[in-house]
């Protein structure tokens, strides 16, 4: 086929000459914009304004007739092309019409030999048809015998309990076989019987499930008794080597190099990490166990609502229970004491928790940490409530000791679990002082008892042990020399009694203020010591010896027995301090004051005062002294005398049973009185006037009284003894002025510092008066002679001590 040729512009022809050159601008101008397509308008416009459209009409017509030959040039390529296309396509259906001749050739050939292979065909595809349908039967067939299998298994399972093998049944089945089974009878029960036996499950779960909470309680308190009793033992195996330890601190102090390896020894067979609590930690009770703790059957039932898809709802439905259970456990029997069903109530609650940490831990996220912690909140507040009220009521120590003990033990056993504990101990800490006021009532009354049983009699100990549980246990030996036995002892029975009424106190208080959560609690111990010692025991000891002590020899043996409870008092802190767990170095200097002060004071006062009684009845004698004797007494007077041989008496019996620093306060005390009253004499207006002869007298007596504490020597140290000579120094001081030959150095403030220093002025004047009597002349001058210088410095003595006064 040609191509077709592409179409010529012909320009236009020009105007014809006749027209004038404007026409012909404007016909040129209308057909350059008509060849560029632009806008006629204003032609137009510009030809019906100038009122010649015939011209613009003329214009456009020639422009027709110019492009006329143009088109036609055209049409003429056109046809040429066409009539080419026109003979092509008739020689194409000449073609065509000998293929189809060939081709209906063709078919009538295949036609004739394809037909047999057209029935063989058919024949196949029918036997085909059927085989799959046959198939198909058969695969529906196996279907229906694994449905029928399953749930033949199912059945023996739910027959067995096996429910969650039951479920997994029921759920293959569902999700595997129930869209495919090609009955609608089967299909239909399966729809049924389906959520049946997830009911059926669930229901019996729960039912188990109860059944596990209902047996879960009792379980629980008894793991709470034995988690308890296990942090009990923990504690008594720490307690028996602190002891150990302080045993060999001791040992070592004392440098006893062969006892210290007692902390060496070993328990054997004793399990520290304690339990059969955390033997099964990690994993399930086998139910057989000890404990009895078996969580099988819930972690099946969480199991199984795990499986319907309904955990939770289980995880409500479990922990609203467990709320409900420990709500119902915080009930306290109002027909119960306390005391009695405390170690319940809180074993309960121990074993609840305990229950639960295993849950939290091996639940695989049955109970959240929120939501135990809640439950601990609640049931810590509840404790603290309990007791706060139960301890308001309690009016005995004992009952509040040994019910803290077991709180505290509850939170050495749920404190390993990690739950915290420190409100509860808060609470115990709160009421140590009610506990401590009980426990000083309690041991009032028995040191009221035990000091109105005394007989004011020297203890009898036959055996060695009774030595060792009265003395030594006390530490009140004054050797470390066993007695030989019997042994009379330099106390009453009242020692020891008061003894183990204080210790038992300590120990008490240290039990008290042990495991707290308090670490250092010695000071606390020790300030109620103090209170027990200083208003307890002393001011029964005081009202003791102001009310029931009648004799010297029960008086003495009071004295006695105060210092021998010096001694205990120093054992008491140490005691204290050991049980602390203080160094003993820090208690002894932290020691304060003798904390029995004024029953010893008492002791030693109305001893002395017996005395002191028996002594004025010795120096009632002294009214029998001639004072105006002729010559003076060598051997001294006879009130000395008695005197003496009673102070010789009293020291042999009183180093039987005082202690010499006892024995040298009331020795002195006694002298100081005697000097008292021999200056008491000298001043008293019974005497009306004494010569030289019986000051002499005078001085021998003190002499003789100065002797005697010398001699004490041998029992006291020389510094002792002299010191029991200063009691005399009044009496000496005054002999001493009177027998001087310059009475007037009185008057210097140097020497009566040195030498007169416990004279009294106004004594010294009424003595010195005395001694100046004029009747009494003849000692001082002879007649006829000078005047006596010692008299006259006795008169200036006078008369300056008067002007001063």
């Amino acid at each position: 086929m040609q191509s077709i040729k592409s179409r010529r512009k012909v320009a236009p022809e020009g105007p014809g000459e006749g027209v004038d050159s404007a026409d012909k601008q404007e016909q040129l101008l209308l057909s350059s914009a008509i060849y560029n397509g632009e806008d006629l308008s204003p032609f137009i416009r510009k030809a019906f304004s100038s009122g010649k459209p015939e011209t613009l009409l003329h214009h456009l017509r020639h422009f027709a007739r110019s492009k006329e030959s143009e088109i036609e040039e055209v049409c003429k390529a056109h046809y040429q092309d066409f009539i080419l296309a026109v003979d092509d396509l008739r020689s194409l259906l000449s073609d065509v019409d000998s293929l189809k001749s060939s081709l209906s050739l063709s078919n009538s050939h295949l036609q004739s030999v394809a037909q047999p292979l057209l029935s063989s065909l058919d024949s196949f595809i029918e036997t085909r048809n059927v085989s799959d349908n046959v198939l198909l039967c058969l695969h529906f067939v196996k279907i229906c015998l694994q449905i029928m299998d399953l749930c033949s298994r199912a059945n023996t399972h739910l027959k067995s309990d096996n429910l969650y093998l039951a479920l997994k049944c029921a759920d293959k089945i569902e999700k595997g076989f129930l869209k495919i089974t090609p009955s609608v009878t089967l299909k239909r029960m399966l729809e049924k019987q389906i959520p049946a036996i997830r009911a059926y499950v669930e229901k019996k779960t729960n039912k188990e499930v109860g059944d596990w909470l209902v047996e879960i309680r009792i379980v629980s308190r008894n793991l709470g008794q034995l988690a308890i009793g296990q942090a009990s033992s923990a504690r008594q195996r720490e307690e028996e080597l602190r002891m150990k330890q302080r045993q060999a601190e001791e040992q070592s102090r004392l440098n006893l190099r062969d006892c210290v390896y007692a902390l060496e020894e070993e328990d054997d067979g004793v399990d520290l990490s304690g339990s059969a609590i955390d033997r099964s930690r990690d994993g399930f009770s086998n139910g057989d166990g000890n404990l009895g703790f078996d969580l099988r059957p819930l972690y099946r039932a969480y199991h199984i609502h795990q499986t319907l898809g309904i955990q939770d709802r289980f995880k409500q439905y479990y922990f609203e229970n467990r709320k409900l259970q420990l709500t119902s456990d915080f009930q306290v029997s109002s027909m119960t004491p306390f005391l009695e069903s405390h170690q319940t109530f809180f074993a309960q609650i121990s074993g609840f928790f305990i229950v639960e940490d295993r849950v939290l831990r091996t639940g695989g996220g049955l109970t959240s940490k929120w939501e135990v912690e809640n439950l601990w909140e609640m049931a810590v507040s509840k404790m603290c409530s309990v007791l706060e009220d139960q301890f308001s009521r309690m009016q005995t120590a004992n009952h509040l000791l040994l019910i803290k003990d077991y709180v505290s033990l509850l939170g050495v056993s749920l404190r390993r679990y990690g739950y915290p504990v420190n409100a509860l101990l808060d609470v115990l800490s709160k009421h140590r002082d009610k506990y401590h006021e009980l426990l000083l009532s309690d041991c009032r009354r028995q040191i009221s008892d035990a000091l109105a049983a005394d007989k004011f009699e020297q203890m009898l100990m036959k055996k060695e042990y009774e030595y060792s549980m009265n003395v030594l246990a006390f530490q009140l030996q004054m050797s470390d020399i066993i007695p030989a036995f019997p042994y009379v002892a330099p106390f009453s029975s009242t020692v020891p009694d008061c003894c183990r009424i204080v210790r038992s106190f300590i120990e008490d208080s240290v039990s008290f203020m042990s495991y707290g959560g308090q670490l250092d609690f010695y000071d606390i111990v020790k300030k109620y010591l103090n209170r027990l010692l200083s208003e307890v025991l002393d001011e029964a000891l005081v009202k003791l010896i102001n009310s029931s002590v009648h004799g010297v020899s029960q008086a003495m043996l009071v004295a006695a027995n105060m210092s021998v409870l010096e001694r205990a008092c120093e054992f008491f802190f140490k005691h204290a301090a050991q049980l602390s767990g203080v160094p003993l170095r820090m208690a002894e200097r932290g020691m304060r004051q003798f904390p029995l002060k004024n029953a010893r004071d008492a002791a030693e006062e109305m001893l002395a005062g017996m005395l002191k009684v028996k002594i004025d009845g010795f120096l009632s004698l002294i009214d029998n002294i001639n004072w105006m004797a002729d010559e003076p007494l060598q051997g001294g007077n006879e009130y000395v005398n008695e005197v003496i041989i009673f102070l010789e008496t009293l020291v042999s019996t009183a180093q039987q049973i005082l202690p010499v620093q006892v024995l040298r306060r009331i020795i002195k005390d006694i002298l100081s009185h005697i000097s008292e009253m021999i200056v008491g004499a000298l001043v008293s207006e019974s005497v009306k006037r004494f010569n030289v002869n019986a000051i002499m007298g005078i001085d021998a007596d003190i002499r003789l009284l100065e002797s005697f504490a010398e001699d004490l020597a041998s029992v006291l140290s020389d510094a002792e003894a002299s010191q029991l000579k200063s009691a005399l120094a009044e009496s000496r001081q005054l002999i001493n002025l009177l027998l001087s030959n310059n009475p007037e150095n009185f008057l210097n403030a140097v020497i009566r510092e040195k030498s007169y220093n416990a004279l009294n002025y106004r004594k010294v004047v009424i003595v010195s008066e005395k001694l100046r009597n004029p009747s009494d002349r003849s000692f001082f001058t002879a007649r006829g002679a000078k005047q006596n210088p010692k008299k006259k410095s006795l008169d200036a003595l006078i008369k300056r001590l008067k002007e001063a006064s």
